[in-house]
């Protein structure tokens, strides 16, 4: 372990007020994960963002919400429609100061208004399993920590924070996109509360990713006495699937998930519609334009059957975060901030992808899984450790605050970001 970063006492002083808050941030990360907040349910996110406007009242900044434009959905029946997102709740602090972070997070979840996953379990006395306890209410709860500790500071005037936290990035952040890149791109450096791992390792370089729907149209007409008249849509579809699945491997950290297909009916009768659902991810830019040609290629390939009618809907949603120089500074400070608190601070690449991506394409670096360590998101079996709220606050308020007085330069890190990822 390198040598522990020196912490004065007024920085020692917010460290010990944190702590005294970790029973309250571990019963309200119960609280809200009792909300049920699927990305869909609309009256459970009106509802956590109310939780939050109340609990980010604390820091004196202005708080407001931001409608997010719809998107384009296209249903199990091929119907191709708006769908509309509730509002991101935005907390804008010291908007004057001369450095500039922004921070964000989601207050959706995975799990929907009818999941039988609903209620926290204490599995022991540093184990709570939950929705969302983790992924990312948990992460919520320490970023509002971090910044009630800098606001104890005598250098919080120097820091202006733009707190954002969207409901929609479960499903690709396709109405808060615009705002992350907005707030992203005014900023110094970003700091994101995706949780990190049981081991309290982050996350280091990250894919990107993308989603599509491709709508198949055929003509419809009976199986047995009408066969020839008709133009299966559905067998057009598994064909665009099959050949989805065989890019896999065609080039490296490049992965194709066929995930669903939608579209038939009755044995009798030739389908006329379907739709097929797929997932891409890719390590480089250059990856990304490969795999938008073999994606153009596929469709070709069955808008050649006669009668038959393919549209491509979506695209990528998250462009590659790579580890350059400015993304390392920023862990390297991450780092050094945790052996203040005796943690050895690792990182490994991830195929994962979250709003760091986002912010990292318009140019700001940035650090994405602050938030608490747990396990198994996405599943039942979602746990935070709850030792890791208190921890985890603390160490965002040591980022904060040697941001604030210029020990860690966060202009160095924009600096890197501006010369390139190979600075």
């Amino acid at each position: 372990m390198q040598n522990t970063l020196d912490l004065n006492p007024e920085e020692r002083a917010v460290l010990d007020w944190i702590d005294t808050r970790a029973d309250g941030m571990i019963e309200t990360v119960k609280a809200w994960s009792a909300i049920n907040s699927g990305s869909r349910n609309a009256d459970g996110l009106e509802a956590m963002r109310a939780e939050l406007e109340t609990a980010f009242a604390a820091t004196g900044g202005e708080i407001s919400a931001i409608e997010l434009p719809p998107t384009t959905v296209v249903d199990p029946d091929g119907t191709v429609r708006e769908q509309a997102f509730t509002p991101a709740f935005h907390c804008r602090i010291r908007p004057q100061a001369p450095i500039r972070i922004v921070m964000t997070g989601h207050h959706d979840t995975v799990f929907p208004a009818g999941s039988h996953f609903q209620d926290t379990t204490l599995w022991d006395n540093d184990t709570l399993n939950g929705p969302g306890v983790a992924d990312m209410k948990g992460g919520i709860l320490v970023m509002l920590h971090g910044i009630l500790g800098l606001e104890r500071s005598p250098w919080k005037d120097e820091i202006g924070i733009d707190v954002l936290i969207s409901p929609d990035e479960e499903i690709g952040s396709l109405g808060s996109g615009p705002i992350l890149a907005e707030l992203g791109a005014g900023a110094d450096i970003g700091m994101t509360y995706e949780p990190a791992l049981a081991d309290g390792s982050l996350a280091g370089a990250r894919k990107g990713s993308g989603n599509w729907s491709l709508k198949v149209s055929g003509r419809s007409a009976h199986a047995g006495r009408e066969h020839h008249l008709g133009r299966n849509a559905l067998a057009a579809a598994c064909q665009f699937g099959l050949g989805l699945d065989d890019l896999n491997g065609k080039r490296p950290d490049v992965t194709f998930n066929l995930a669903r297909i939608d579209g038939g009916g009755p044995p009798n009768v030739v389908p006329d519609n379907a739709v097929v659902r797929f997932n891409v991810r890719v390590k480089t830019e250059n990856d990304r334009v490969w795999v938008e040609a073999e994606l153009e290629r596929l469709v070709d390939e069955i808008r050649v059957r006669d009668g038959i009618e393919a549209e491509l809907h979506g695209g990528f949603t998250r462009p590659p975060k790579p580890m350059s120089p400015a993304n390392a500074k920023m862990f390297e400070w991450t780092r050094a901030a945790g052996t203040a608190l005796g943690l050895d601070i690792r990182w490994q690449d991830t195929g994962g992808v979250c709003e760091g991506n986002n912010l990292w394409a318009a140019g700001c670096p940035n650090v994405d899984t602050l938030g608490v360590r747990g396990a198994d998101i996405h599943s039942d079996r979602e746990i935070v450790k709850l030792s890791s709220f208190a921890e985890r606050a603390k160490l965002s308020a040591i980022l904060l605050m040697k941001f604030a007085q210029g020990q860690f330069d966060a202009r160095e890190a924009r600096a890197l970001a501006k010369a390139g990822p190979q600075a």
